[in-house]
Order: C-alpha cells, then structure tokens, then sequence
C-alpha cells in the first residue's frame, strides 16, 4: 500500500465510528462521563480563572485537557458538536502517529494494520468523542513513543529534547506520569557511548521536560499557594484507604468510597455550595497536605491492606471485561462494554505476547518499560481500563508485527518454504 492510501484508510477507519457514535450519543456528550476540566474550561472562558469559580484559582486537576477544552469553547462554543469533532481529529491524529511508527519499524502493511488495531479499538471509539482527557493522554503517549525511538536510533540529543518536551505535556495531562521521564530517557541513552554523552541527553531529556513543566507549578505556588502539579491528593487517598478494597470489589469505583470523616469539603463541593448560596473556602494547599499524610500514614500502617489494593489494581488494569461505576451511554454502548470489548481484548493480548518475540528489540524494550511503569502507576492509585486505554496502542503494534509474521509464515508453507525467524527481531 502506497503511504498516501495508508493515510486516508487509517484517516477514514479513525473518523467515521466516531462520528456514528457522536451522532448517536450526542444527548450525552456534555451530560455524562464529563472530566472536571469542562467546569475549569467553562469557567476560564466566562470569567478568564482557571478553576471551579470565578475569581477562585485552582489545580485541583491536571490543566491540559481543560486548556484544551477551553480553546474549543472560545473558538466554537460549548457544544456537543464542537467538542465531538476535535476530539475525533484527536483520535485520526493519534492513528496517523501510530501509523508512522509501524511505518518506520518495518513496513506501511505493519503500520496500517497497528492504526487500525489501535483506532477500531470499541472502548477507545466511544470514550474519545465524549468528554474525557484520555483522549489526549493516547495522543501525547504515541508522539512520546515515536520520537523516543528516533532519537534511540539517532542518538541525537535535540531528539531527546523533544521527546522531553513531549513527556512534559504529557505529564500536565495525567500527573501519574511524573516519573516517566526517567524511564523514558533510561531508554533513550541505553546504547549510547561514552557514558558522558549518555548523562547529557538524559539531562537534556528531563531538563526539557520540567521546563515544559514549570510554568504550572509555579502558576500554582503563585495563584493556588504551594507547588504542586494537582492538589487532589484526596483522590489518592480515595484509592488508598482501609474502605478501598470492599468498594472497587463489589464493582464500584473510588468515587463511592465513605468520605474521611471530619474532612473538609473539597473544592468541587466547595464551589457548589457557593453557587448554591453557602459560601465556602478552602485551603487546596492544606487539603493536599491532609490527605497525602492519610496516604502515607496508610501505606506504613497497613501494608498488607496496601499489597491486596496493588494486586487488586494491576487485575482491574488488565482485566479485558472493563469494570467501571459508569454506566452512560446506550444499552449498546453498555452492552458492547461486555461482549465485543472483552473478546477484542483477548484476541489482541494473545498477538501481543506473539509480537513480544518477533518486534524489534528495541521496540520490545521500549514498550515493556511503559507497560511496566502505567501498571505501576495503577498499583500506587488504582486500576481500570480507562487508564490502560490510552497506553494501548503498544499492544497493537506488537500485533501488527505478530500479523505480519504470521503472514509471511502462511505465505512461505504455501509456496513450499521453511519459514525463518524474522529478520525484524534482530
């Protein structure tokens, strides 16, 4: 397939269940299953303050999707239209990326098919058109992916900048990211002779990345009063109490577990009140410090309640049957959460453990090493497919070099050859 063909089908196979299911779910878009950043985009928009109300700064979540958000609803306003079609140039642009990566691996076949894989993936069609950041977290992971493996292969250290300024965005969209930039420049100088030059594109990898990053903190040690990426340390503390474990076990999410008693209210509800005629402050800076001591105070004292909580964690991130509070959308939409999605995943988990033995190495390793830094990430917080969502796209190009392999295999019984191990595992 000519590249300019594999551009337009992928385009195509992105946009088109997307718009199906924008124009089906359109009375829910802005309803249900909406991130807290529509309230911080609308109120920036209205009234130019970034948080819950106006003339009340907050970080109480991170800032890119509501930036996001926000420059969709001054250009176009907010509707359902608006948000449902950037979002799906999002999801096209996400495919391309992933398009590009399997491109440059092997083959446009291999690249094709991996896009395909990734955007045909039903739990990912229907969350990107509905106001949810993981959107924009799929998009930020693929771009990071690509431009970490050119600069694996180039060693080049104004690669290793980008690929740092990239990890920063994606950081200001998912804070449980703040790490990643180790891993990620980990990989970048793995090869990289002498060990000077190593340390400098490492440096340069994470320098980039906190500078990408700076200008947040800052704005909130400035406006909100403490350095911090986001404040909500209290959904932390949601995935990290003694009440945890019964509540995500019996099929809720970390919202339903029993508030900390004697706690005051947090700045959504504080903002609420306020709008409903009872004034009410808060300090974000020492609600954050409240409950990041429970945490910690938690993970010393019950370490084993911690342990059956990562456990518990890791199983809800990979279980393919998606185990969420949430139930909006259609029956359909319900109803393909439990049929079609599971089997997809099976069947791409299956390919994937294929496309661990026969991928580049170097693409093996560099999707371990984020597989295993999300997975530990839900370990610390919590686990459910939303999260894995947007990081699987690894999968599908593991798949797509499992495809191709078994491809060529059909192809060399049938023309009467021994298949050889594939040149691309090398």
């Amino acid at each position: 397939m000519r590249r300019s063909s594999a551009v337009v089908v992928v385009s195509l196979a992105a946009a088109l269940p997307r718009l199906g299911v924008l124009l089906r779910e359109r009375e829910t878009i802005l309803e249900e299953f909406v991130d807290k950043s529509d309230r911080f985009a609308t109120t920036l928009v209205e009234h130019g303050t970034f948080g819950f109300l106006h003339g009340v700064p907050s970080a109480y979540t991170q800032p890119l999707y509501g930036w996001f958000l926000a420059g969709i609803y001054e250009t176009f306003g907010r509707s359902w239209q608006a948000v449902g079609l950037m979002q799906t140039l999002a999801a096209v642009a996400t495919a391309l990326v992933v398009l590009e990566i399997g491109t440059r691996l092997r083959s446009t076949g291999v690249g094709v098919v991996a896009a395909l894989l990734t955007t045909l993936h039903p739990y990912v069609v229907w969350h990107d058109v509905h106001a949810n950041r993981e959107v924009l977290d799929g998009l930020a992971l693929a771009v990071l992916t690509l431009l970490a493996l050119i600069a694996y292969e180039h060693d080049s250290i104004g690669m290793a900048a980008a690929t740092g300024a990239v990890t920063g965005v994606a950081i200001l969209g998912n804070a449980r990211l703040a790490l990643l930039p180790l891993v990620v420049a980990a990989f970048v100088v793995w090869r990289v002779r002498p060990g000077v030059r190593a340390l400098a594109m490492a440096s340069v990898l994470v320098a980039a990345s906190a500078l990408v990053v700076a200008p947040w903190v800052v704005r909130n040690r400035i406006e909100v009063g403490c350095f911090a990426l986001t404040t909500d340390s209290r959904a932390l503390w949601k995935a990290n109490n003694l009440n945890t474990y019964d509540v995500l076990d019996r099929g809720g999410w970390i919202d339903d577990v029993p508030e900390l008693p004697g706690a005051p209210p947090w700045p959504e509800l504080a903002a609420d009140l306020t709008l409903a005629g009872r004034p009410t402050t808060v300090d974000e800076c020492a609600q954050m410090r409240l409950y990041r001591e429970e945490v910690v105070d938690f993970w010393r004292e019950h370490p084993g309640e911690k342990g059956r909580l990562a456990l518990q964690a890791v199983r809800l991130l990979w279980n393919p049957v998606p185990s969420e509070s949430d139930e909006s959308g259609s029956g359909l939409a319900r109803t393909a959460r439990r049929t079609i999605e599971p089997a997809y995943m099976v069947v791409l988990y299956a390919l994937a453990l294929v496309g661990l033995f026969v991928a580049p190495r170097r693409f093996v390793a560099l999707t371990l090493l984020l597989l295993a830094y999300n997975t530990l990430a839900a370990a610390g917080f919590a686990g459910t497919a939303r999260y894995r969502a947007p990081w699987d796209f690894l999968l599908a190009l593991l798949a797509g070099f499992a495809l191709a392999w078994i491809w060529e295999r059909f192809r060399q019984r049938r023309g009467g050859y021994e298949a050889v191990p594939p040149s691309a595992a090398t």
